[in-house]
């Protein structure tokens, strides 16, 4: 078989710890999304309408969650004899005894090194699979040819005191990238890496050859840590500004304020990087069909998004909810986020709330708080697990976590 041109990593083995509950028992790339989508769905699809067919999913934490959204790859039609969709696990050496375990994202690219050489891609477009965006991965391909660069970083400019939370770059007139900051205490500017690379096979594979030296490699940790360093200090290392939407859902409110995002995006008739039926570029995903929404006499519903087989008979206001979800009369649900199968009992209320799949709150139960800003904070939402059961009655305050056995945690 030929050398490959480009070859995707997707990766989609990270725990998402600092979703709380929502990630307790799925990896976060599998958590559902705007009521129909998943995260993961957002990579693949960008890759599928890029015209990259050749795509390795790495995973680790809660593989069967990853397996039951990829769905052998069939909705972004790589599921074929020759390349298409490939399931890379953790890669366990002899001489590892119970080592294995990918310690951060340049890890994973080191501890697959003998893989990739064996496929001998030219390039490696290597990808996270927990962020909302629409790129066109070949335009970067391009660019990352013609400038003859060894790296190429996809950036994105978000406010400054959010730059915090991700890898700082420093970028100069000409576009070369000249520094990278990880998670910087005081950022100066809101320049970040939107964890999207392109890399020349060889030279990242010799690079990491030598920053693990004899060790195994779990001192490379993450990009930003050793690697994307020492690529820089070679001098070719190139900036692509993504200059449309892009948000990454590592943190709860950052989950809960995408979905307003795309909530205002359908009010306002804006931004068709949020319109994910798009037909020049939709969001591609498997799910079961099911039936239409019901709302019921009486149902009110203002700016919302309600998912199929919904059965609506109380209030909804500027929410999401996902497949299956049912709020019965003299319920309100406002400003919240509800997965699938969701159970929302007569009288109960709800504020600034995500909850997790076959959730259900008891009658006349009082959920979350009006947040004190526009947007809830992580210490100001609640999350509620998977299978979760909110007795009648109950007040649940803002910033609680509740997992499924009933154990509570402050956010």
């Amino acid at each position: 078989m030929p050398p490959l041109d480009v070859l995707a990593l997707v990766l989609a083995g990270g725990r998402g710890s600092r979703m709380g509950v929502l990630t307790q028992d799925r990896a976060k790339p599998a958590l559902p999304f705007a009521g129909t989508y998943r995260l993961l769905d957002f990579s693949l699809s960008n890759l599928r309408h890029s015209g990259i067919d050749d795509v390795w999913v790495l995973v680790q934490f809660e593989t069967q969650s990853i397996l039951d959204v990829l769905a052998g790859g069939r909705p972004w039609d790589l599921d074929r004899s020759h390349g298409g969709l490939r399931i890379v696990p953790p890669q366990q050496e002899s001489d590892e005894g119970e080592a294995g375990w990918h310690a951060g994202n340049a890890h994973a690219l080191y501890a697959n090194r003998r893989l990739i050489g064996n496929a001998a891609p030219e390039l490696l477009l290597v990808m996270s699979a927990d962020h909302v965006y629409k790129l066109d991965y070949s335009v970067v391909i391009d660019q990352h040819r013609r400038t003859g660069a060894e790296v190429t970083i996809v950036s994105a400019e978000v406010p400054v005191a959010r730059a915090a939370h991700h890898a700082l770059l420093e970028v100069s007139e000409n576009g070369h990238v000249t520094g990278v900051t990880v998670k910087p205490e005081q950022p100066g500017h809101g320049v970040v890496a939107t964890e999207v690379f392109v890399y020349d096979t060889a030279v990242a594979l010799q690079v990491l050859e030598q920053l693990a030296g004899d060790g195994d490699g779990t001192s490379l940790q993450d990009f930003g840590d050793r690697l994307l360093p020492a690529l820089i200090e070679r001098g070719k290392a190139f900036d692509h500004r993504l200059t449309g939407y892009w948000k990454d859902l590592g943190r709860p409110e950052a989950y809960f304020e995408a979905h307003q995002d795309v909530l205002q995006a359908r009010v306002r008739r804006r931004n068709s990087d949020l319109q994910l039926d798009d037909p020049a570029w939709p969001i591609l995903t498997h799910d079961v069909p099911r039936m239409p929404a019901h709302l019921q006499a009486g149902a009110e519903v203002l700016d919302s998004l309600i998912g199929p087989a919904c059965t609506i008979a109380g209030r909804v206001e500027r929410s999401v909810l996902g497949p299956g979800t049912i709020v019965e009369a003299g319920a309100l649900v406002a400003d919240s986020v509800l997965l699938h199968d969701v159970v929302v009992r007569a009288g109960a209320t709800l504020r600034h709330v995500i909850a997790d799949d076959r959730t259900v709150i008891g009658a006349n139960a009082t959920v979350g708080e009006q947040a004190a800003g526009g947007l809830p904070t992580d210490g100001e939402l609640v999350l509620l697990g998977a299978d979760v059961r909110i007795d009648g009655g109950v007040r649940v305050p803002a910033g609680e976590q509740v997992d499924r056995g009933g154990r509570r945690r402050a956010s």
